[in-house]
């Protein structure tokens, strides 16, 4: 889907690295755009960037564990003004505490909620009135951990993998109705929020870079976008094993912060 200084886009996670990234790339182009966030001081600094970039900008403060008021938001903001691209940004990383032996309760239920249950319901919400127009497109940014049951991060990698298989279902729904939809499966982005997980993180690309790959991806309307390209065969890799192996060296894997 290709944007002009009439599209607008809604970014959420825009106060976060990857989220801030893509509201400059469309600032370039003019666009209005409704960026969404958690922390405050930094959406706003955001924002401004954008307005001085030539962007109309609109702010809202939202926190995705909300998932009621997320909903209603987006069909709030929608009305307003349709929404002609959506780019579901925002989520949360984490992995098994030091010493546990299972990952809490609670960091479970929070990462099924920012992860898989908020932008799967308000893709859903988008997509229903997208669809009534008979245009628009959405991106819901996932990651290549969806592709491996990682003892770790079993919270983190099941929620990106319930959003993976919810946005393939959701775009064989729209698609005859004139609806994109695009999940993007990056690999690590150097983003505070990623380096706040220690260890290694092979093939980081920066967010800037991130972010265009994913514009291109919507822009082409992309199915599925899996990147940088050696987590696309680590995917092949997981899939071809044999089950043995492979949760063996699953098993053997240990937190970053082992």
């Amino acid at each position: 889907m290709n944007v002009s200084s009439t599209s607008r886009i809604l970014i959420t996670g825009a106060s976060g690295g990857l989220g801030a990234a893509l509201a400059r790339y469309y600032a370039a182009h003019n666009c209005s755009l409704l960026l969404w966030g958690r922390n405050h001081d930094r959406l706003e600094a955001v924002a401004g960037e954008c307005r001085h970039a030539g962007a109309t900008v609109t702010t809202r403060l939202l926190d995705l564990s909300d998932t009621d008021a997320a909903i209603a938001a987006v069909a709030a903001d929608d009305a307003a003004a349709a929404i002609t691209l959506a780019l579901l940004v925002a989520g949360s990383g984490d992995i098994r505490a030091p010493g546990d032996r299972v990952e809490d309760a609670a960091q479970v239920a929070r990462l099924g909620l920012v992860n898989f249950v908020a932008p799967s319901a308000m893709a859903a919400a988008l997509a229903t009135r997208m669809a009534a127009r008979g245009h628009g497109g959405i991106v819901l940014v996932g990651s290549a951990a969806a592709f491996h049951a990682l003892p770790f991060a079993a919270g983190y990698a099941a929620s990106k993998a319930g959003l993976l298989r919810f946005a393939e279902a959701l775009r064989l729904g729209v698609a005859p109705h004139g609806v994109r939809v695009t999940v993007v499966s990056p690999g690590f982005i150097d983003t505070p929020a990623g380096r706040a997980n220690p260890g290694a993180r092979p093939f980081q690309l920066q967010p800037a870079d991130a972010a265009a790959r994913i514009a291109r991806a919507a822009a082409n309307g992309r199915g599925h976008v899996i990147f940088p390209w050696p987590f696309a065969l680590l995917r092949w890799v997981d899939r071809l094993l044999p089950a043995p192996l492979r949760d063996r060296l699953l098993r053997a894997l240990t937190p970053p912060s082992a």
